[in-house]
């Protein structure tokens, strides 16, 4: 292969590459709006105490925070509210959910604190909750598809680089505690 042609290939991004992208580029558009969604259920600190319930926040809250990932996309009018539009109907669907993940918690709880320890309840409660979060993932990433789907090429774009920084602080910020972290 000739150095043009690998220059080619390397610019012409792959379906893979592109998929990859994509689902990233939502992924990073629905954290604002499922982080509290996801706290919530797992036990994290805001567990619903901000007037949604079940950890989702607030209609407000959550418009807010789709407000200020918008912000800087130069979104319409017209993308904010279709996005927010499908936010909420993926935070209700996932809300739904709540109640049957805390039951399997539970009965995970259950299986392992009773007076004789019962594997194969366990190993039930396991599989049910894969399940669960499966359909969970479903719904999120439908989710996170039709809210790309909104954004123009140039904004999915804008969503991509604010990614690449927010990783790169991140990682930044872990190697800082890292290398700040007292040694044992």
């Amino acid at each position: 292969m000739t150095n043009n042609s690998t220059t080619t290939m390397a610019a012409r991004p792959s379906g893979r590459r592109i998929q990859v992208v994509l689902v990233g580029m939502a992924m990073t558009l629905l954290a604002a709006i499922s982080l509290s969604a996801w706290a919530g259920p797992m036990g994290g600190m805001h567990g619903g105490r901000h007037g949604g319930g079940m950890g989702f926040g607030s209609p407000e809250r959550m418009a807010r925070g789709i407000d200020r990932m918008l912000d800087g996309l130069n979104a319409s009018d017209a993308q904010r509210a279709q996005i927010k539009q499908i936010a909420g109907a993926a935070a209700a669907d996932l809300k739904a959910q709540s109640a049957a993940r805390r039951a399997l918690r539970e009965r995970g709880v259950q299986a392992f604190t009773g007076p004789n320890v019962d594997a194969g309840a366990a190993e039930q409660v396991r599989q049910q909750m894969l399940q669960q979060h499966d359909q969970s993932s479903r719904r999120m990433t439908q989710a996170m598809v039709d809210i790309a789907r909104v954004l123009t090429p140039e904004q999915r774009a804008r969503v991509g680089e604010r990614m690449r920084d927010r990783a790169a602080r991140m990682e930044e910020r872990m190697k800082r505690m890292e290398r700040d972290a007292p040694r044992r």
